[in-house]
């Protein structure tokens, strides 16, 4: 069972050219979507491109070459609509038609929130690589997610999550060590906070804290009224530290 969320989460995010307040959501909405497997050929290139382009180190999460994998992979439309279908049924129409689409790859990934620029934005991940024994986990609201092909989610930005070792409770460094395929590959779109189906699927309440908003000039999440940040190994909020 999950455990409550407890901690009063706020996110202050660019709206137009001025800083605006949300709620942050505890909810993550997750499915399995039946997508084909990557032929062999797709998963040498992705191979050559981790090993010597990205250099992926543990903990890291970075983007892959998009257009290559649609040229080389015949099926890559139907994981668009499979994923474009689950999303309608969740009511919210066609935004994923209309939001930014990235291929990335991680090595596991260390507790943080992408809320320092992506405050505006909910992700939404469609998991590519076979079950590698890693999951999602996400802290603050209990979810944790086994990651396998198909593994598809809808989830806050500034929400804290990670990736980590199915049988572990934390990240650590140790348990990505070189030698292990424990890579994950992903698409990930983002979709506009502030469109109406996103933001009432997700339970985003606007404008909470509009005179801190006022003040400030950069994307942030305050935890019970002050800016903070998860820790990178176990995603416990602590005060954040100024640049």
């Amino acid at each position: 069972m999950n455990r409550a969320f407890h901690d009063r989460l706020t996110s202050y995010f660019w709206s137009g050219d001025a800083i605006r307040s949300r709620s942050v959501s505890g909810i993550v909405l997750t499915s399995h979507i039946d997508v084909p497997a990557p032929p062999a050929r797709l998963l040498g290139d992705w191979d050559r491109e981790i090993r010597t382009r990205l250099l992926l180190e543990p903990g890291d999460v970075e983007q892959m070459p998009l257009a290559r994998t649609r040229m080389r992979w015949p099926d890559f439309d139907l994981c668009l609509r499979a994923m474009h279908g689950w999303t309608r049924s969740l009511g919210m129409q066609e935004v994923l038609a209309t939001s930014d689409i990235a291929l990335m790859a991680c090595r596991g990934a260390r507790y943080h929130h992408d809320g320092g620029q992506y405050g505006g934005a909910a992700f939404c991940n469609l998991f590519l690589s076979e079950d590698k024994g890693l999951d999602v986990h996400f802290p603050g609201t209990g979810h944790r997610i086994p990651l396998t092909r198909g593994t598809a989610m809808v989830f806050d930005t500034c929400q804290p999550h990670a990736v980590i070792r199915r049988d572990g409770s934390g990240f650590q460094e140790a348990d990505f060590a070189a030698g292990q395929d424990l890579t994950q590959l992903f698409l990930t779109w983002e979709l506009p906070i502030e469109e109406a189906c996103v933001a009432q699927a997700l339970g985003i309440a606007f404008d909470v804290d509009r005179a801190t908003a006022r003040g400030l000039d950069e994307e942030q999440v305050w935890v019970n009224g002050s800016r903070a940040a998860p820790r990178p190994d176990c995603g416990r909020w602590e005060p954040a530290v100024s640049i």
